[in-house]
């Protein structure tokens, strides 16, 4: 397990926010810097490895298992962490043999992972768990994903008893912005099924997540002076506010859970004259997902009817859509996966993703590509943590779906 943290603590000493602002692929050069480290330490254990100029370290481990009919695959996880939360000078903290009890976060003064907000930790009970000080995230969404699969790697080489076959490695930039496999070659990463070790709490897998839209809600109001305003000034915040409480309320993500969809406003700016509020639509079911941005749409039509045509804009654009039916029809790769599971003494708990992965995007691009645990919690936030139990948990389940596929 030792292995396993160190690699977890190497690479979140690392910066890798990525920008949603920009337009580079990847969006910050910063990620390069642990792009180029898995390359280099890939190298280090003679797996051929490269990096792109876009952000994509693609690697192939040879099969040694002496079968041609074994499919190549592929492991994949994203570096960058989100921008809701700094990922600079992570200090991490590091809990043996937990007792149950509340956990203070050293760098902010009164500030805890509690049990009562978070019942969930008493799960881990006398394991290692890794918490952020309380100033930054932590940055386990995605490296843990990313110290699994170089684990996975590291043993590999180091056992040549261990029968598989051909194993692709990807690791990606830019998924916490939505670009992650903006321009992923998937026939040169040569997998013919992938998994993204991805996932939340232990015993996690999914093959079901959100169809996704972002949309930009944009006001254009009337300045007047205050002193001289009856009758005249159209309030560009009151009015973008007004828009947002035309949605249900009971349809916000603090009211839903499952397969429940949602509306969530991330951000608002504005002045007297103008306003942009930005939301993201989320459904599971495509019906639903269209009726939603049709609902936005109406909202703003109402607020044109009241105030006048071109006070009220909606710009929505499509993020990704519902994995399932890609890979339902391989559903043999998610049996492999409960299996896998299952031989570590762990029980599957197979449920759609409330957000989306990379593999979302890979499974429509011809690479079906489910979601298995990489056992963070929290994730975006000062109070993520991670059971270094999990992370070791993850990297067997791996190693167990590639010995079920050369079987």
């Amino acid at each position: 397990m030792e292995k396993i943290i160190d690699r977890f603590l190497r690479y979140v000493s690392i910066d890798t926010q990525s920008d949603p602002e920009s337009e580079s692929q990847s969006s910050s050069k910063k990620q390069f810097v642990l792009l180029e480290m898995l390359q280099d330490e890939l190298a280090s254990m003679s797996i051929k490895a490269e990096l792109d100029e876009y952000g994509y370290v693609m690697a192939s481990i040879p099969s040694n298992c002496g079968k041609e009919d074994v499919p190549p695959i592929g492991f994949i996880a994203h570096v960058d962490t989100s921008p809701d939360a700094s990922g600079k000078n992570i200090k991490p903290q590091i809990i043996h043999d937990y007792d149950g009890n509340d956990i203070p976060l050293a760098g902010v003064p009164g500030l805890a992972l509690k049990t009562s907000d978070f019942p969930e930790l008493a799960e881990y009970r006398g394991q290692t768990i890794i918490t952020t000080d309380g100033t930054t995230l932590l940055g386990a969404d995605d490296k843990a994903g990313v110290a699994e699969i170089m684990y996975m790697a590291e043993y590999i080489m180091e056992h040549p008893e261990f029968r598989h076959g051909e194993i692709k490695i990807g690791f990606t930039p830019d998924e916490e912005i939505g670009r992650g496999v903006a321009k992923f070659d998937v026939e040169k990463f040569g997998a013919r099924y992938a998994y993204t070790m991805d996932g939340g709490k232990i015993g996690e897998l999914e093959y079901e997540n959100f169809n996704a839209a972002s949309a930009t809600v944009r006001i254009q109001g009337r300045n007047i002076h205050p002193g001289y305003a009856k009758g005249k000034m159209l309030n560009a915040i009151l009015i973008g506010m007004e828009l947002n409480s035309l949605l249900p309320v009971e349809q916000r993500p603090e009211f839903t859970d499952g397969y429940e969809g949602f509306f969530h406003i991330v951000s608002f700016s504005g002045t007297v004259e103008q306003a942009e509020f930005s939301y993201i639509i989320r459904d599971h079911d495509m019906g639903l997902y269209e009726k939603r941005k049709e609902t936005l749409r109406k909202c703003a039509d109402f607020i044109n009817g009241k105030y006048g045509e071109g006070t009220a804009s909606v710009e929505i654009k499509h993020q990704y859509y519902n994995m399932k039916k890609e890979v339902e029809p391989h559903y043999h790769i998610i049996e492999k996966a409960v299996k896998a599971m299952e031989m570590e003494g762990i029980t599957p708990v197979i449920k759609p993703i409330r957000g989306g992965t990379d593999g979302a995007n890979l499974s429509f691009m011809g690479l079906p590509c489910p979601n298995i645990f990489a056992g963070g919690h929290n994730f975006h936030g000062k109070l993520e943590f991670v059971p270094a139990e999990s992370m070791e948990k993850a990297a067997k389940v791996i190693l167990n779906i590639i010995s079920l596929f050369s079987e």
